[in-house]
């Protein structure tokens, strides 16, 4: 089977799991791809500890180290039918978005993987504080993945404003679209807000990433649409029977943290499939 083990991009992925249903679509899109990439796969979960509560009943610490490590146990025997190298980890603390965003930098992962628990009516649009925390403060990209989700197996949606972060998303965009042999959808939104000039440069954008796609062989259509990018984005992604989203992002921190959520974020938070948050400087360049 063809790999994208030559990247890289793709050589170490931290699956989170929360040990839930929420978390059974990262898990099985987790194990493909790292089965796809000739990659390892950590499976990190986390035991909630609170020092006094550990001291005064320990045997409760001890159940909950017993749980975590048998729930590893079997992610690491799916791993083994698919051949892929599985390493287990247990890490303690009392906030998951901090706990996974150390131990990715501790293992030098590639990608986080994680899951993203189902939403409703206004809370559909903006997404959970654990994975908004992870995307947002993490060192390598993230792929949040829905319950529901799978393997991408039709098509990629590339969303892109021109920036930096947009071409860092493209460059993996054109890796997965070239070795998993799928078509591009390349959108491009012009804010009602936008001068003539930003509106040309977004449409320059999505021409110059189209170009770039079709010279290395890759089926690319493109879309510039007016309005705001998330509602465009999950739109075009419903009609165009999409399977993975692929966006940029540059994190933020401090106060900006706590003010309303990214474009990127608001897709994870309003779509039912899975998105990969691109940083702009990635594990593998950053070991170079």
């Amino acid at each position: 089977m063809d790999t994208l083990a030559h990247s890289e991009y793709f050589r170490r992925f931290l699956l989170a799991t929360g040990r839930s249903d929420f978390s059974s679509g990262a898990e099985r899109v987790s194990i493909a791809m790292a089965e796809k990439c000739g990659a390892t796969l950590i499976g990190m979960t986390m035991v909630f500890s609170n020092p006094e509560l550990d001291a005064i009943a320990p045997e409760r610490a001890e159940v909950a180290d017993e749980d975590a490590c048998n729930y590893l146990d079997r992610l690491a025997a799916d791993c083994a039918q698919r051949n892929v190298a599985f390493e287990p980890l247990v890490r303690h603390g009392s906030e998951p978005a901090d706990e996974i965003v150390a131990a990715a930098d501790e293992v030098d992962a590639d990608i986080i993987v994680m899951g993203r628990r189902g939403q409703r009516g206004l809370a559909r649009l903006m997404v959970g504080h654990a994975t908004a925390r992870v995307v947002g403060y993490a060192h390598c990209s993230v792929l949040v993945v829905p319950r529901a989700g799978q393997m991408w197996q039709r098509r990629i949606l590339l969303a892109t404003d021109g920036s930096r972060f947009s071409d860092a998303a493209a460059e993996i965009a054109q890796m997965m679209a070239r070795e998993c042999n799928l078509p591009v959808t390349v959108i491009s939104t012009i804010r009602e807000v936008f001068s003539p000039e930003r509106g040309r440069e977004a449409v320059e954008a999505a021409e110059r990433t189209t170009a770039a796609f079709r010279q290395a062989g890759i089926e690319t259509e493109t879309t510039v649409l007016q309005g705001d990018p998330e509602e465009r984005i999950v739109e075009i992604a419903a009609a165009r029977d999409v399977d993975l989203i692929i966006m940029g992002t540059h994190g933020r921190t401090g106060f900006q943290r706590a003010l309303l959520g990214s474009v990127t974020e608001r897709v994870i938070g309003a779509t039912r499939w899975p998105v990969l948050a691109v940083k702009l400087q990635s594990r593998a360049e950053a070991r170079d």
